[in-house]
C-alpha cells in the first residue's frame, strides 16, 4: 500500500536548483515497506541517498549509498526524498520513462551494484506510475 501526497498537491513542477541541478518536486513516493526499511537502515548507516544512474551497473535500478558517496551532477535530477533521504534520477532516463510518479519499493533479494541492501534478503526497486492520460 502506497501513502502519499500525490506530486500533483506537491506542486509537480521542475525547478532550477542551485549548481544547475534539476529537481522535479514531488516526484518520488515510497511504499511502506520501502520507508520503514529506510528508516532501519538509516538508523544504523546514517544519512542515505538513493540514484538512480542509467549508466553502468545495473541503471535501471536504485542505488542506496551513504549520503555523499556518490557526486551528482547537472544531468542528475532530485525527485524528491524518501524519510529524508534525497532521490536523484538521471534526466534522460527520467525523461524517457515519463513517469507521473516514480515509487520506491523493496522485493525479496540482493541487492544490484553497490547499493546496500534494503534488509536482510531484500532489496530496493522503483516502479512507475503512468501519466494519466485524457
Amino acid at each position: 500500500m502506497i501513502s502519499h501526497q500525490t506530486a500533483a498537491e506537491h506542486g509537480g513542477r521542475q525547478l532550477a536548483a542551485r549548481g544547475g541541478r534539476r529537481v522535479a518536486e514531488g516526484r518520488v513516493i515510497a511504499t511502506e515497506a520501502a520507508r520503514q526499511a529506510v528508516y532501519r537502515l538509516r538508523a544504523v548507516r546514517g544519512p542515505l541517498m538513493f540514484v538512480q544512474s542509467a549508466g553502468c551497473c545495473d541503471g535501471s535500478a536504485p542505488i542506496c549509498l551513504p549520503a555523499g558517496e556518490y557526486l551528482t551532477g547537472p544531468g542528475d535530477v532530485l525527485l524528491g526524498r524518501i524519510a529524508g533521504c534525497p532521490f536523484y534520477m538521471d534526466a534522460r532516463q527520467y525523461r524517457a520513462w515519463h513517469p507521473e510518479l516514480v515509487v520506491l519499493d523493496v522485493e525479496p533479494g540482493t541487492p544490484e551494484g553497490f547499493s546496500l541492501a534494503a534488509d536482510e534478503g531484500l532489496h530496493f526497486v522503483t516502479r512507475t506510475s503512468a501519466p494519466a492520460r485524457a
